[in-house]
């Protein structure tokens, strides 16, 4: 286990991998990771786990950075998609039956990678470097100090771990970063099916809300029960 500081963790990843996957969560702990390492490598490959395919508003932000830093993010589905599914997670009862035929497999961030290395002909123990930071985070830092910056049984290190607030806004400056709607919709990158999400994407993106209704139907149940509890149902 090593504990390094991020700018040591990349020189260390890099002097032993040419080329580097990167999870790319379109939040800015991520597009601080891909600034952080993007000249320490050959060439970076970003992937982006969606918890409904092809929304809109996610499809939007994904063009952005493709087109601000030139290239390609990979969307591969998040194993929590598969997991709400396969539990039934907001499922009406009709659904059921379908689900548990279409026999749903289990798999984890180790299978993405893997996945990752096929589709690009990558060494197996290509490294994934992760945007996760540890400022006014204690579970992330404790997980640090007993994992370390490098995990390489998992495949992962984190190169801006040890970053502040003040390092992102001066990355972004000097690099004249735009950032996606997320953070002026929701105050964070897009990541689960819950009420914080669910409001302001039936409100901004009607579209994406019908579309999240056809893989999840009793989401609208979220937004009834604070409707009622506001008086407003």
């Amino acid at each position: 286990m090593a504990i390094l500081a991020g700018t040591k963790t990349i020189k260390k990843v890099a002097r032993e991998h040419r080329k580097s996957i990167l999870a790319f969560s379109t939040g800015k702990n991520a597009v601080a990771a891909y600034l952080a390492i993007k000249d320490s490598f050959t060439h970076v490959y970003p992937y982006y786990l969606y918890l409904v395919p092809e929304l809109e508003f996610v499809e939007e932000q994904l063009d952005l950075y493709e087109r601000q830093f030139g290239f390609r993010i990979t969307r591969l589905p998040h194993p929590a998609l598969y997991q709400m599914l396969k539990a039934h997670v907001f499922q009406p009862l009709c659904n059921v039956a379908v689900i548990d035929e279409a026999k749903l497999v289990d798999f984890d961030y180790a299978d993405i990678r893997k996945v990752m290395c096929g589709m690009f002909d990558l060494p197996l123990n290509t490294p994934v470097a992760n945007g996760t930071r540890v400022e006014k985070n204690p579970k992330q830092r404790v997980s640090m100090l007993r994992h370390g910056s490098i995990v390489k049984s998992q495949g992962q290190y984190y190169p801006v771990w040890d970053w502040k607030k003040s390092d992102l806004l001066h990355c972004f400056t000097q690099h004249n970063v735009r950032l996606g709607s997320d953070y002026r919709v929701f105050g964070c990158s897009f990541d689960s099916l819950d009420l914080r999400f669910l409001l302001p994407i039936r409100q901004f993106y009607p579209r994406d809300y019908q579309k999240i209704l056809e893989f999840f139907p009793l989401c609208e149940l979220e937004i009834y029960r604070w409707e009622c509890a506001h008086g407003k149902g």
